[in-house]
């Protein structure tokens, strides 16, 4: 699914350069689910930001399903976020001003899907993560595994091949914690998604397939 090569990230922070990442060689299989650790500002982030094309390396190349994504037209890029990726982040990121039905339906208007093949697809994916009466609850309304489990259906109801998750459990109780991770689990198994999530809890970690642990820029398996 994506092939990590000499790959390197360098910004500027005032009059400081920051090399957050360094020379990363690194594979990941289609259907796999990879955990990373690593230590605050030691590059986790910035790696799944370049693996979701939100950013650009500043040296080597990431390719994803064989296609160069480095050095890809903004307008291609997008277009790939758009339609192969599907983003799950810490702090939910829903609208609040939008119906959990909506906020779901959101991640199809940039694919020119009907209003009607939207609305079918939004009901469905909430009924797939357990929320099939919580449709037209504000967010607001919601508990905070509950809006967790909106957006991981915003995510998915365009049906990706990679689902990236950053923190996804990073603001939630223990119990709730466990709940969202075994729907992570079961929703990768039963659709055979390719699941990347980073997190700083070992407990989460654990329950994947490989472990990779990121320290000043630098990948190991663990």
């Amino acid at each position: 699914m994506y092939t990590l090569t000499n790959v390197s990230k360098t910004y500027t922070q005032g009059k400081r350069t920051v090399h957050a990442l360094k020379g990363v060689d690194l594979s990941i299989g289609s259907g796999q689910m990879v955990a990373i650790q690593g230590p605050t500002g030691g590059g986790k982030s910035t790696l799944l930001q370049m693996l979701g094309g939100l950013d650009r390396p500043s040296g080597g190349t990431i390719t994803l399903s064989d296609h160069d994504i480095s050095t890809m037209s903004d307008g291609r890029l997008a277009d790939v976020r758009a339609k192969e990726i599907g983003f799950v982040f810490q702090g939910f990121n829903l609208i609040p001003t939008l119906t959990a039905q909506q906020n779901v339906e959101t991640a199809l208007e940039p694919l020119g899907v009907s209003g009607a093949e939207r609305s079918r697809r939004a009901t469905e994916a909430l009924a797939s993560v357990g929320l099939a009466d919580r449709g037209t609850h504000l967010p607001n309304e919601l508990s905070g595994g509950q809006q967790q489990r909106v957006a991981i259906a915003r995510a998915l109801v365009k049906e990706p091949e990679v689902l990236l998750a950053d923190e996804p459990t990073g603001n939630l109780d223990e119990e709730t914690r466990d709940e969202i991770m075994d729907l992570l689990e079961g929703l990768w198994r039963d659709r055979g998604l390719t699941l990347i999530v980073v997190t700083h809890d070992s407990a989460v970690a654990r329950r994947a397939e490989r472990r990779l642990h990121i320290k000043q820029g630098t990948v190991r398996e663990v």
